[in-house]
């Protein structure tokens, strides 16, 4: 059984330079309302955000959404209403589980811009307690390997500890894998629920057009081959039974891919 692959390019997600904040919203996000990109399972949120120095986002409030992020380069300070205040660094997730509610701030660390990534999935349960979880996961970890970074709770491996190994604990069906796939190298990735997504970080810079960069080629035996270039993505559709998902580095440089499992 074979993979079906619709693109999500990088040029055609929501986009907004408010001079302190460079973002593209994946799903309909603020000012970006798309009735065909809202949520795709249980993943309501892809944001890849560029904070400028000594700005960030005040003290808001969420509630009944997993949030997370990933972080690409630079450092986030982040601050809550749980007592929790932490700089984030390239490598490392913060998951918050905001369940009946909680307000936190994220913020710019230092002198160098932050580069992250912002995820929210739609909890499995509601009214939950809130709760708040860090992990570290190095590129030498990630370098050629796919390595479990957001897990299921109750999943194989997965600890519900505030730090600690293994991937962070999320109440949504939803696994992410991440890894750091070098020039003409391939990996698989078997895809267990019934959707899937990928996205090629956008690392070499900001770009509102095409994308650019990192270049990758994904298939499935049976499938079309389809070409991801750094902020394009890719919604996958998993039938019952599906062969693993390819995915080779066709470019000549380094390339940040995420992939959701979803069910």
């Amino acid at each position: 059984m074979s993979l079906k692959f619709v693109p999500r390019r990088s040029e055609e997600r929501g986009n907004a330079d408010h001079g302190w904040l460079k973002t593209f919203h994946t799903f309909s996000f603020a000012m970006y309302q798309d009735s065909k990109h809202e949520l795709y399972g249980p993943l309501r949120v892809i944001n890849e955000d560029r904070v400028a120095p000594r700005t960030g986002f005040g003290t808001h409030s969420h509630r009944e959404f997993e949030i997370f992020s990933y972080v690409v380069s630079g450092e986030l300070e982040h601050k809550d209403s749980m007592g929790n205040t932490e700089v984030l660094k390239r490598g490392d997730v913060q998951l918050t589980s905001a369940g009946t509610g909680i307000s936190h701030s994220e913020k710019t660390y230092g002198s160098k811009q932050v580069h992250f990534l912002q995820i929210w999935s739609l909890p499995s349960t509601a009214r939950l307690t809130p709760k708040y979880f860090t992990r570290h996961f190095s590129d030498e970890e990630k370098a050629d390997k796919w390595v479990r970074i957001v897990a299921p709770v109750g999943a194989e491996g997965v600890l519900a500890t505030r730090e600690g190994e293994g991937p962070a604990p999320v109440q949504s069906p939803l696994t992410l894998y991440s890894t750091l796939l070098g020039a003409g190298k391939t990996l698989e990735r078997p895809l267990e629920g019934k959707k899937g997504y990928i996205h090629v970080v956008q690392t070499s810079g900001y770009n509102e057009g095409p994308g650019k960069g990192a270049s990758v080629r994904i298939s499935s035996k049976g499938s079309e081959e389809l070409t991801l270039r750094e902020g394009d993505g890719a919604y996958i559709l998993v039938e019952k039974g599906a062969n693993p998902l390819v995915v080779e580095n066709s470019g000549d440089s380094t390339a940040e891919i995420l992939v959701f499992d979803l069910d």
